[in-house]
């Protein structure tokens, strides 16, 4: 399968624009009053979460066994994207509360990058999507305030105690200049401390109207849930690759759906995908994890497009790291179907419990601003 290719403008544009709201670490003890949340993410282990080279653990000298690496190395990558998203939410934070944030306010101040006014408004006891919060932040782009949108660049709604809020981000609003390429596209994380979903505390990480790239697989929206409890992240969600096909179809369109739990003192997790179609209407795990596996949906694939000429037991040794559930430590890929030993045992049966989301909400996603 081709390498899939995500352009991560979106996390740049953002850190430029607020680098320059970083603040010497002896002035945080300023801030004891500040009333932005301490933390708003759920940190993922780089087993099943990684952004940099994977490495080949797997793979044969004659090609005759297809490298569990490339089957897998995707997955980890846009789990990373999710939890990258995040990153970006906490260092936002961490970089707005050099103007002290302890109470209501508006204020105004100069974008680091192009250069703009952006506006800062700060109001408590608010009501958003039917449920009320201590807080609200609003930062908006001043000479886009008469458009559509508002001008939003950042919005954040927060409680304290347990730490429960949501933050929406719009890259066009927050650098004018360098993201105008993101028109549409908007960043959404939904953060708890609250317990109200079973766990320790969980985010769940939106992004709609990725711009579309030249490349086949290009993403066009992810949503993601990973939720903590204990040493325990159980992680879930779906990318959209509208343009992408496969070997033998005329079709294009597909999801990488994918449940995955990892164990964080350990550094090590089980993963399974499967590739349904874009506009697949369907909730079921079967469905969408077995049916549309990796597995089956490569052997369709080999299979039709060779016209049935390829073997049942060569097919077999070349997806051999294809069966479920994969495998990984620290390194990547370990194996596939078989357990690696008995320290996965206690994260096999957490797998049952996840399923990915109806891949037609990724295809037809959109985020509500205010």
């Amino acid at each position: 399968m081709k390498k899939i290719v995500f352009i991560f403008i979106v996390f740049s544009v953002v850190t430029v624009f607020f680098s320059g709201c970083r603040k010497h670490k002896d002035e945080e003890k300023k801030d004891s009053a500040n009333i932005l949340p301490s933390n708003f993410k759920v940190d993922i282990p780089a087993a099943i979460s990684y952004s940099g080279a994977v490495k080949s653990v797997t793979k044969s000298g004659n090609d005759t066994v297809l490298d569990g690496n490339e089957i897998y190395q995707h997955l980890r990558f846009f789990i990373n994207v999710g939890e990258g998203s995040a990153d970006i939410i906490q260092e936002l934070i961490f970089a707005i509360s050099r103007y002290n944030i302890n109470k209501p306010m508006v204020l105004s101040f100069q974008g680091d990058d192009d250069s703009r006014i952006k506006n800062l408004l700060v109001l408590e006891q608010v009501a958003y999507n039917r449920e009320a919060f201590e807080f609200m932040m609003v930062i908006t782009d001043a000479l886009n305030e008469s458009n559509s949108d508002k001008g939003l660049a950042v919005q954040l709604v927060w409680n304290r105690s347990p730490i429960k809020g949501v933050a929406i981000l719009k890259p066009k609003n927050i650098d004018v200049r360098t993201a105008a390429q993101w028109n549409d596209a908007i960043l959404k994380i939904e953060y708890s401390e609250a317990r109200d979903k079973g766990y320790d505390s969980y985010m769940i990480v939106t992004i709609s109207a990725i711009p579309l790239t030249n490349d086949p697989y290009t993403m066009s929206s992810l949503k993601m849930f990973a939720g903590k409890t204990g040493d325990y992240i159980d992680v879930y969600g779906n990318s959209n690759h509208p343009n992408a096909r496969f070997l033998s179809s005329d079709s294009s369109g597909f999801n990488w759906a994918f449940v995955a739990t990892g164990k964080e003192s350990s550094n090590i997790g089980v993963a399974e995908v499967g590739l349904p179609p874009s506009y697949l209407d369907n909730t079921s795990r079967n469905t969408l994890l077995n049916t549309y596996s990796i597995k089956n949906v490569f052997t369709n694939e080999i299979n039709t497009f060779f016209g049935g000429t390829v073997d049942s037991a060569t097919l077999a040794k070349y997806l051999k790291n294809a069966d479920a559930p994969g495998y990984f430590d620290a390194g990547g890929f370990v194996s596939g179907g078989t357990s690696p030993g008995s320290a996965y045992n206690e994260l096999i049966p957490r797998l049952s419990f996840l399923t990915p989301y109806n891949p037609k909400e990724l295809s037809t996603l959109s985020i509500a601003l205010y």
